[in-house]
């Protein structure tokens, strides 16, 4: 029986969890939304500094909950990429402090794995799949075979799904994260008044940078507000466009339709394309309860199975990072502790 302690700092979250064999014994989050959300977006300086105040306090009360002594973990991991560099050093150089002064091994998992085989989690096998992972800032299809098995389908060739529900939030003038305020204001809403672009129809990759740009232009003339000149015109674009009432709630149901729709179809279609009878989701904006509801329907009608994560562990956590990394600890996988961290690591296949 294994004991392994893990660390999430990929982005602007601190996260720390302890798993000892499948069983979850403590998993601890420290979120810095509030303190990025002024700004729009995330500020890597602000999110480095920040994990560098959370880590260590973590660590102790992780150690502390589940009444472990940091010399009786049997493996130290840490996200290693994708991610800021500055926020990812923290998180490697902490589990990497760690594994050297106990001399235990030390894995270095790719953030994106880890959302991977989340809706596996607690679970001893991974069965065939065809994945969705939708977050932040990844969009894509993953044809899963087994631990380390993968082979990408489809993925983004501009902007995330979560990019695209932050970046719209951002013209309606609305907060950040922008997922969840277009959900919450989508639920009154009429999602066929404004028909949004349905991108890339015929691939299997994903583009929403079509939709962002289509909103831009739709958003004055809701308002009401018409340049009378081109240069005027493209100066109301570029800028946050408040609407209130059956407006804002229409067009944000229409967006997240948008976006719900290409995700499913296009998943559906790797589905039925390459031959797999099992559907998974995972990654940050599977929170959102449109696409949930609609891809576990969709499933039901094509005779699929249906896995998602739940909703703990879609935002970024170190749960399932701990997971991946014991379901690797056992095919044989260690890391070196001289192994640097990837910014722009992509998924091995």
């Amino acid at each position: 029986m294994k004991t392994i302690l893990a660390l999430e700092t990929s982005c602007d979250e601190t996260a720390v969890a302890i798993l000892r064999d499948h069983e979850l014994l403590v998993s601890e989050v420290a979120s810095q939304v509030a303190e990025h959300e002024k700004y729009g977006g995330v500020v890597p300086e602000v999110a480095s500094r920040n994990h560098l105040v959370h880590g260590p306090r973590l660590l102790e009360r992780v150690s502390r909950e589940a009444k472990i002594d940091l010399a009786q973990i049997d493996a130290f991991a840490a996200t290693s990429g994708p991610g800021l560099a500055s926020s990812l050093m923290i998180g490697a150089s902490i589990a990497k402090g760690l594994a050297i002064g106990f001399d235990k091994p030390y894995l270095a998992i790719n953030h994106l794995e880890g959302h991977l085989l989340s809706p596996f989690f607690g679970e001893t096998k991974i069965w065939p799949n065809l994945s969705l992972v939708v977050s932040g800032g990844h969009t894509m299809t993953v044809l899963v075979r087994d631990v380390g098995d993968y082979r990408i389908i489809g993925r983004t060739v501009d902007d995330a799904a979560g990019e695209a529900f932050d970046k719209i939030a951002k013209l309606l003038g609305l907060g950040y994260p922008g997922g969840p305020d277009i959900e919450k204001r989508a639920i009154n809403g009429d999602p066929a008044r404004f028909d949004l672009p349905r991108s890339m129809p015929d691939s299997e990759n994903f583009s929403f940078s079509g939709l962002k740009t289509a909103v831009r232009y739709l958003l004055p003339k809701i308002a009401g507000r018409f340049g009378e000149t081109p240069e005027q015109e493209h100066r109301l674009t570029q800028t946050a466009c408040k609407l209130s009432g059956t407006d804002l709630a229409d067009v944000c149901a229409s967006v997240q339709a948008a976006i719900v729709d290409v995700l499913m179809s296009k998943t559906i279609g790797a589905t039925k394309k390459h031959g797999m009878n099992l559907v998974t989701i995972s990654g940050g904006v599977s929170c959102n309860k449109q696409l949930r509801v609609r891809m576990e329907d969709a499933c039901k009608h094509h005779g699929f199975e249906f896995k998602i994560a739940d909703p703990w562990l879609c935002t970024d956590n170190a749960a399932m990072i701990a997971f991946a990394a014991m379901l690797k600890l056992q095919n044989g996988f260690k890391s070196s502790v001289t192994q640097e961290i990837d910014p722009n690591l992509a998924l091995a296949v």
